[in-house]
């Protein structure tokens, strides 16, 4: 009887094999670097580009360089002639693009909030009619809307006032709906109803005990709604017949009609040029990036409100 000695054979892979995940990962991490830098290039450069506008001539921007660096007295000069373009109508444009959005926003965060929580949580006839209707009004192009929003400002008499802008930006059915998502799926219905049997009312149920723990998506609601009215362009261009109602992206309409580097027409009574147009697009931008800087912790928090569900 023979004994067989030799060793037990180790299954073993094959050296063909091996590369093969590693070569996956050294491709994927290839396209994941060559999208970045194309967004970089896409995104990231444009800025760079228009913040070191501000710090050149004319003459500059169109002979040098493209990222070649200026001077802060380039700078300083470029926000003296824009400042000097209607006497500070820029500083004008600003303060009523503050005062429509805020305004905006107050009567979007009243009636949007209550409006997201009571399709959330009660229930009444034509529910879920309304949830529909509010889908399909996110789906329409705001430029659709604006020619109804006219015709019923001007039949109420408020063209041309700041509540013809104000009541449209107002109408916001985005926060609606993430109120909505977010009290449906973040609001335990044990603790409503426990508030209800204590006797409170459904007010007291909604100002209590669900608007405390809304605030993440309030924060979120209300900075989305104010970068929307803040870019928004077409609704006030068409509802305001004066300039000196224009928010603050109108305006820079009417820099571009005064600039002679884009209308021939214009002449050269004022010194609106290319420093002075890429300064005054980051007069229109510091506030909503300060406000994001600022508020960024709660958005966040907001983002991932109603991501998990107990």
């Amino acid at each position: 009887m023979s004994v067989n000695t030799a060793p037990p054979r180790v299954a073993t892979q094959r050296p063909s094999e091996l590369p093969i995940p590693r070569a996956r990962n050294r491709a994927a991490r290839a396209l994941w670097i060559t999208v970045t830098a194309l967004f970089a290039v896409f995104f990231v450069l444009p800025v760079i580009w228009l913040l070191l506008a501000t710090t050149k001539t004319n003459d500059e921007i169109i002979r040098r360089n493209p990222f070649a660096v200026g001077s802060f007295g380039h700078l300083r000069q470029a926000w003296h002639n824009l400042y000097a373009f209607q006497d500070g109508v820029i500083l004008h444009w600003l303060g009523n693009s503050a005062l429509y959005v805020l305004l905006a926003m107050v009567i979007t965060l009243v009636t949007g909030i209550p409006a997201g929580y009571a399709m959330a949580v009660l229930e009444f006839r034509g529910r879920k009619l309304l949830l529909t209707l509010t889908l399909l009004v996110m789906l329409m192009p705001a430029a659709t809307l604006v020619l109804p929003l006219y015709l019923e400002m001007d039949a109420v008499h408020l063209t041309g006032t700041i509540w013809s802008v104000v009541l449209p930006f107002s109408f916001f059915p985005f926060g609606i709906y993430l109120t909505y998502i977010y009290f449906s799926s973040n609001l335990p219905s044990d603790l409503l109803a426990a508030a209800r049997v204590d006797g409170c009312s459904e007010l007291q149920v909604f100002t209590r005990i669900a608007l405390p723990l809304a605030r993440p998506v309030v924060a979120l609601v209300a900075f989305f709604g104010l970068v929307q009215n803040w870019n928004n362009f077409f609704l006030p261009f068409v509802m305001l017949p004066d300039s000196s109602q224009y928010p603050v992206q109108v305006g820079l309409n009417n820099l571009l009609t005064a600039s002679a580097v884009f209308n021939t027409a214009a002449g050269t009574d004022n010194q609106i040029l290319r420093p002075e147009l890429a300064l005054a697009t980051l007069v229109t931008v510091v506030p909503v990036l300060g406000l994001f800087l600022v508020s960024q912790r709660a958005l966040v928090s907001g983002m991932f409100a109603g991501a998990t569900k107990e």
